[in-house]
Order: structure tokens, then C-alpha cells, then sequence
């Protein structure tokens, strides 16, 4: 394919949309449509960096950075496309929150969710338990798991703030080891 060539519509709509739905909004899907794009010869890293930077600048939400993309790669298709594809994720989660809010109390909702819940709690504990084999399980490493726990189960300290003082202790513990 020629570099000059524009992307395939349909292709770049996908692209955007799976980085869309897999990112946490804003920059997030960077990487994703950095790798794609990139890869196919669809995208230079100069369009890249000018549709950040314009993204940056603009007034409104960081992900809109997607439409400039959208714009450089393909003119307004691709900017509209670019839209359709960063707007369609929240668009769903609305639609599935709408459909859950009637079906909630439905007794195979709640075995569901109550299931679901489970075994987010099994995969969580079995990927602590990883971390903590990963890591050494020392005195330092059991404390730090059993006062973030209690930290975070007091809900009075954020827990941003309580991944923050693990990663500081974290820090002065090494530097004590050495």
C-alpha cells in the first residue's frame, strides 16, 4: 500500500473503536492506534504528534485528539469517523446501564452480579497472592498488604493516596535493603 494512500474507512473506524473501547479515555488509546496505524503505513509519527498537540491545545475532552487523527489521515470522513468511533463506547455503557437499571432486581440479574463479583474477588486475591510471591513474601512485603487493606478499608483515606504511601515505603524500603 502506498503511504500517500487514505486508510480504508471501515478498517480505520475498527481501529479507532477497538482503541476506544479497550483505553480509559484520553490518551489512552494512543498506544493502540499508534501501533495499528503506524504499522500499516496509514499514520507518521509527525501526524501523530500534530494531532496531540492540536488535541492538547483544543478546548474540550483529551480523546478528541482522535478526530484530528481522523481529519489528517482521511479529511472530514476520517474526522467523522474518528467521532463515531470515541463516541459509540459511552454511548453503550449508557445503553447497558439503561437496560440494567430495569432488569436489576430480576432474580438471574442478581445471581449474576453476585457470581460475577466472586469471582472478580478470586482472580484479585489469586493476582495478590502472585505480587506477593513475585516480590518476596518477607515481614515488609505481608505488612505493606495488611495496613493498605485496612487503609483502604477505613474509605477515609483515597486510594490513590494509599497506592501512593505503599509506592513511597516501597521506595525507602529499598533504599534501606541497600
Amino acid at each position: 500500500m502506498n503511504p500517500s494512500d487514505p486508510p480504508n474507512p471501515w478498517t480505520f473506524f475498527l481501529l479507532a473503536l477497538k482503541a476506544s473501547l479497550f483505553s480509559t479515555g484520553g490518551m489512552g488509546n494512543v498506544p493502540s492506534l499508534h501501533g495499528d496505524l503506524i504499522g500499516r503505513g496509514w499514520a507518521t509519527e509527525r501526524e501523530f504528534a500534530e494531532s496531540l498537540a492540536v488535541g492538547q491545545i483544543s478546548p474540550g475532552p483529551n480523546g478528541l485528539w482522535v478526530v484530528g487523527l481522523g481529519y489528517l489521515l482521511d479529511g472530514l470522513r476520517g474526522a467523522l469517523l474518528a467521532l463515531l468511533a470515541i463516541c459509540l463506547p459511552p454511548l453503550l455503557v449508557l445503553a447497558v446501564e439503561h437496560f440494567y437499571r430495569r432488569v436489576e432486581n430480576h432474580p438471574a440479574v442478581v445471581g449474576f452480579v453476585s457470581g460475577l463479583s466472586l469471582a472478580v474477588v478470586g482472580v484479585f486475591v489469586i493476582v495478590l497472592w502472585k505480587l506477593l510471591q513475585g516480590n518476596g513474601l518477607d515481614p515488609f512485603s505481608v505488612s505493606m498488604v495488611a495496613v493498605s487493606i485496612l487503609l483502604a478499608a477505613t474509605r477515609r483515606v483515597p486510594v490513590a493516596a494509599v497506592v501512593g504511601f505503599g509506592a513511597l515505603a516501597g521506595i525507602v524500603a529499598d533504599l534501606v535493603r541497600r
